[in-house]
């Protein structure tokens, strides 16, 4: 990478996963491939839930909300890296670190407030079927996700501006390939964090409130399927709440394990690595989770991609549907 006075500069170094220049550039397109994979996957998502008049559900509708969280998430982080990579800098400004922390932070908020609004909608629509058009209807759908990206953007706004009022000295270097809040914390030079932790710790008792809702939800939904006297039905269940469930579980793991355990000083690849899979793998495999097992998506997807005719066809009616 360049060399600048990391002590007196503005902004901040990021130190990826290597200071080969050959390593760099093989990183930068592997976080390339990986980002126009994922992009592709929850764009045709987004597509084929926005055209397709059978894909108008609750279910699809919240699905393309999750996409569109998916590939903003990605938009954030990889492309800077891939940037900062081939340019051999990792230099990032305060501005653009803040901006980073703001988003990233709303952004993986309205994700777990998504992820729950998804199981609770899967727990009435097989517990509770007979309500179900009654509960999620349209005007409701459209309030839980106005609420899940007003959530988002409290949470990130509290965590900006808790991280703005921290001073940081000595050598900014950042041991992470973009901007993560512990990292920051870790090179803070005055007791001001205290604001952070106190927004984490507030964020982190609603994300377990969220959790035990999910957990609750497939708890009743479990306990239904296997009373199901018919294997199709249950067959039909699985294929729709188990990937959820993936998605749910794998998000909120990682996640759980890269903010819990101590910030190291000098981060070993096992942490990097672990960054990754909280930050760039969920959003990148969920289109491929979600479509595996679900024959409507598959469906979709197919005539989205083989037929030339599916958004003339199907535009007209995505404009008169609804939730």
């Amino acid at each position: 990478m360049a060399t600048r006075n990391i002590t007196t500069m503005s902004g901040f170094l990021l130190v990826g996963f290597s200071d080969n220049h050959e390593l760099q550039i093989l990183q930068a397109l592997l976080f390339l491939v990986t980002y126009l994979f994922g992009s592709a996957g929850n764009f045709i998502i987004i597509t084929i839930t926005t055209l397709d008049p059978q894909l108008q559900s609750p279910m699809y509708y919240f699905l393309k909300h999750l996409s569109i969280l998916d590939f903003s998430s990605l938009s954030v982080t990889v492309p800077q890296y891939i940037e900062s990579s081939l340019a051999q800098s990792g230099y990032i400004s305060y501005g653009q670190c803040m901006l980073q922390v703001f988003f990233f932070t709303a952004l993986a908020w309205s994700e777990t407030a998504i992820l729950t609004v998804m199981s609770y909608d899967r727990y009435v629509a097989i517990c509770l079927p007979l309500h179900y058009e009654v509960i999620m209807s349209p005007r409701k759908c459209t309030w839980a996700v106005a609420a899940v990206w007003l959530s988002g953007g409290i949470s990130g706004t509290l965590y900006t501006a808790s991280t703005l009022s921290i001073r940081f000295c000595g050598d900014k270097i950042i041991h992470q390939f973009f901007c993560d809040i512990p990292q920051l914390l870790k090179i803070s030079c005055s007791n001001d964090y205290f604001g952070v932790l106190g927004v984490s710790t507030f964020m982190s008792v609603v994300a377990f409130v969220c959790f035990m809702g999910i957990a609750f939800s497939y708890g009743q939904i479990f306990s239904t399927v296997l009373r199901m006297p018919s294997a199709e039905g249950r067959s039909k269940v699985f294929s729709t709440c188990l990937p959820h469930l993936f998605v749910v579980s794998f998000f909120l793991s990682t996640g759980i394990c890269a903010y819990l355990k101590p910030t190291p000083d000098s981060p070993t690849a096992l942490d990097l690595m672990l960054s990754i899979f909280y930050t760039v793998l969920p959003p990148t495999l969920n289109p491929v989770i979600y479509s595996l097992r679900n024959e409507s998506l598959k469906g979709a997807i197919k005539k989205l991609l083989l037929s030339e005719e599916f958004i003339g066809e199907n535009y007209f009616c995505s404009v008169v549907s609804v939730c």
